[in-house]
């Protein structure tokens, strides 16, 4: 009775937030009301699930790397509820099985996998213990919310020490890889990362910032108590293009991907470990390699539209390293050259701080230039590139104004188009494209 009356007035509010909103929107109030009126709905009906939930958490790659686990379990034969609007709050969590359960507050799924906030997971952890968990990174992000990344590790430990079955880590980030993190940590551990050739590709914070590539963990580390993460089970070896060499268990595998972006396919390792550690004898392996080369890009995320007859892509950046690792796909993948604009904004999903900007290094963009600059902080960033010798065509605040520009220099040069943006531009960018060209409906 206390479920049903519970998704009945999460349904009211929703209602309600629609109404308001002119039709849209409305996925974290239903969450907001649902958590306030009965604390205990989200324990008591993840509780049920047969195989319990997964976790994901870090600083990058969290909605891609959980759409992947998502369809990698499902075509393993399991019902798997996400939020996947990527609304990685615990209210955005409830709002996302609002739209799932029944009038009684019945999940029909077999288990969960849930992109978590990392300050986010910590409330969701102490009300649910995941079975398992995936911890991709740790950077320098929002340091208006998080400051120093040290903190941001802490909050990952927190979920790791909640977790009951295993913790999968990334072997090659030193914070998540250091003997002190697993303190506290009774699941068991795995670990995934990036072969000795490819260890220079993938930099973790410190390298960023030293510019040194720390050495990668050697087989020795054997877990909590024995220095720290276990040698990678799931390494990524090799990349040409888009074909990849992915090592399980010493075997190599060579995987044709669909998934834009070179980070995208240690994100596919992470995802991988994950779901071999949850299947355990159960996993098919050569057909989770068979889809993970379908998987596409999450939205916003590499996500490929076509506009104009000519593509555009739309590369999520907001922090130090996933600017680089943008700009390092973007060199990758481009032929002959790319209409280019670059939408920064500092709402608060964004991080009001934007002095990370400073911290990336432009120079890739100099020699086909950007063709505009805009959003809340256009100007800001047209400083930037300016100190980088980075050619601008215009700065326009004006997201809508803004789009209209590239669409023009696009069609002038034949060029397919590229957008680096922050999350809130990337929202708004991909409602006004929804009225010119065919969009994926994700907002709940």
């Amino acid at each position: 009775m206390r479920s049903r009356l519970t998704v009945a007035l999460g349904h009211a509010a929703r209602l309600a937030a629609r109404l308001r909103g002119g039709g849209s929107g409305g996925t974290a109030f239903p969450g907001l009301v649902m958590e306030r009126t009965d604390p205990g709905f989200l324990a008591r009906t993840l509780g049920r699930l047969p195989h319990g939930v997964v976790v994901v958490s870090g600083t990058n790659g969290k909605t891609t790397t959980t759409k992947m686990v998502v369809q990698l379990l499902r075509e393993q034969g399991l019902r798997v509820f996400t939020n996947r609007t990527g609304s990685n709050f615990v209210r955005g969590v409830l709002a996302s099985l609002l739209t799932e359960v029944d009038a009684a507050g019945r999940l029909d799924a077999d288990i969960a996998v849930l992109e978590l906030d990392e300050a986010h997971a910590v409330h969701f952890v102490a009300q649910v213990r995941p079975r398992a968990c995936l911890l991709l990174n740790v950077m320098r992000d929002q340091l208006d919310r998080f400051g120093e990344i040290d903190y941001t590790a802490s909050l990952l430990h927190r979920i790791a020490a909640a977790t009951r079955e295993v913790v999968v880590v990334n072997a090659d980030d030193p914070r998540l890889a250091a003997p002190a993190f697993f303190e506290g940590v009774t699941a068991r551990t795995a670990a995934f990362g990036a072969g000795a050739q490819l260890r220079s590709l993938f930099l973790s914070d410190d390298d960023l910032r030293t510019g040194a590539t720390a050495p990668t963990p050697g087989p020795g580390a054997a877990g909590p108590g024995a220095g720290g993460a276990p040698a990678p089970r799931t390494t990524l070896e090799a990349i040409e293009g888009q074909r990849a060499t992915v090592r399980v268990d010493g075997q190599d595998h060579e995987v044709d991907f669909a998934i834009p972006g070179v980070h995208n396919l240690l994100n596919a390792c992470a995802a991988l470990e994950v779901v071999l550690e949850v299947l355990g004898d159960r996993a098919d392996l050569p057909g989770l390699l068979r889809t993970l080369g379908r998987v596409e890009a999450a939205f916003g995320r590499g996500e490929v539209l076509t506009l104009d007859d000519h593509p555009v892509q739309l590369s999520l950046v907001k922090n130090p390293a996933g600017f680089r690792m943008g700009l390092l796909s973007a060199a990758a993948q481009a032929q002959a050259g790319e209409a280019v604009m670059v939408a920064i904004n500092d709402e608060y999903a964004d991080g009001r701080d934007m002095s990370w900007l400073w911290d990336v290094d432009f120079s890739a963009l100099r020699e086909g230039g950007v063709a505009v600059v805009t959003g809340v902080r256009a100007w800001d960033m047209a400083l930037r590139l300016d100190y980088d010798e980075v050619p601008i065509g215009r700065v326009e605040p004006d997201l809508r104004k803004a789009l209209a520009l590239l669409r023009q220099a696009a069609r002038e040069a034949d060029r397919p188009m590229r957008i680096f943006t922050t999350y809130t531009a990337m929202l708004s960018l991909r409602s006004i494209l929804g009225g010119l060209t065919e969009v994926e409906e994700v907002m709940s």
